[in-house]
């Protein structure tokens, strides 16, 4: 068995986005592999400005290992809102954070992309081969983009300086801690925000954005965060990995399953002049099973469950 070149037990690690949704997760499954908690640098938003390339340099002084999970992100409403924003601060984050690893002289980079980044009539499932065949789908192709150069970076700064980086592609996430607000969240908290409310006031229907015809392919975020560790610790190649569950659903049939599980039972109104988004996802996820041994564990309708229960208790 090859000697790690990340070894979990003296490997100084910076975990960016750690407060968020993946981060705590993140962070969880680091201690679980053997990482000392003293040796994760988890600093806040507040503390670590990831536009500033001052502050780039600073994170990393030191370190062994990058996991770059911060990003500002958010459903359709808020991509359409403020597409310019989301392409600006994601591109400068990424892009400084790891040439000032790079600079710093740090052993691994792990750049999170998202799936977003492929084009929008990718064959289903998609193949990372396959990122390239198209533009994303237009109501997220800034933020898509913006991660997708990290990718390019990746590979550029491997090819001239050696330096390792690597590229993971996780599909949509759920679970506890996920976000909630309605201005920014992505299509499974809002779907069960929007369906606890019909219960509580007894609402004859609810209202759900687009025909509900596009698929969508979901992750449990401690799969999500397994899978990330795994990749820090047994991945090192060029290529892009993406990172699912391999099932695949449409919106129509996750409604009505949220639906049921929540217990709400009025009609369904579909406003179909609100967008769709990408016609369907669903990955290929082979290559993260061949090159590092990660299969998603957790079963789609407990994984809601828990993320229902987990969200009324904050209630």
């Amino acid at each position: 068995m090859k000697k790690k070149n990340i070894p979990p037990n003296n490997s100084k690690v910076l975990l960016t986005g750690e407060s968020g949704f993946l981060g705590g997760f993140v962070k969880e499954k680091l201690l679980e592999h053997g990482f000392l908690e003293k040796n994760i640098y988890a600093p806040s938003r507040r503390d670590l400005d990831l536009t500033k390339i001052g502050d780039c340099i600073k994170s990393v002084n030191g370190i062994d290992l990058v996991i770059h999970l911060a990003a500002k992100v958010g459903g359709i409403g808020l991509n359409r809102e403020k597409p310019g924003e989301l392409f600006y601060d994601n591109l400068l984050m990424g892009v400084q954070l790891m040439e000032a690893a790079r600079l710093e002289g740090v052993k691994k980079f792990v750049a999170i992309g998202t799936v977003c980044a492929y084009p929008k009539f990718t064959p289903v499932p998609f193949k990372e081969d396959d990122l390239w065949l198209g533009y994303p789908e237009e109501t997220n192709a800034p933020y898509g983009l913006a991660k997708k150069m990290l990718l390019v970076q990746s590979q550029a700064y491997r090819q001239q300086y050696g330096f390792n980086s690597i590229y993971l592609l996780p599909v949509n996430l759920y679970g506890p801690n996920d976000n909630f607000d309605p201005k920014s969240s992505h299509v499974i908290p809002a779907l069960i925000k929007k369906a606890i409310e019909a219960k509580k006031t007894n609402a004859p229907t609810m209202e759900v954005w687009g025909t509900g015809s596009a698929s969508r392919e979901f992750l449990y975020v401690e799969d999500a965060a397994e899978a990330i560790v795994l990749a820090a610790l047994n991945y090192d190649s060029p290529e892009p990995v993406n990172i699912g569950s391999g099932m695949e659903i449409t919106i129509k049939d996750l409604v009505r399953l949220i639906n049921n599980l929540v217990g709400f039972q009025g009609k369904l109104v579909w406003d179909s002049t609100k967008p769709d988004g990408q016609p369907r996802r669903g990955l290929d996820v082979s290559r993260a099973k061949k090159s590092f041994g990660f299969k998603a564990k957790t079963n789609f309708e407990k994984g809601l469950k828990k993320t229902i229960d987990w969200y009324i208790s904050t209630l």
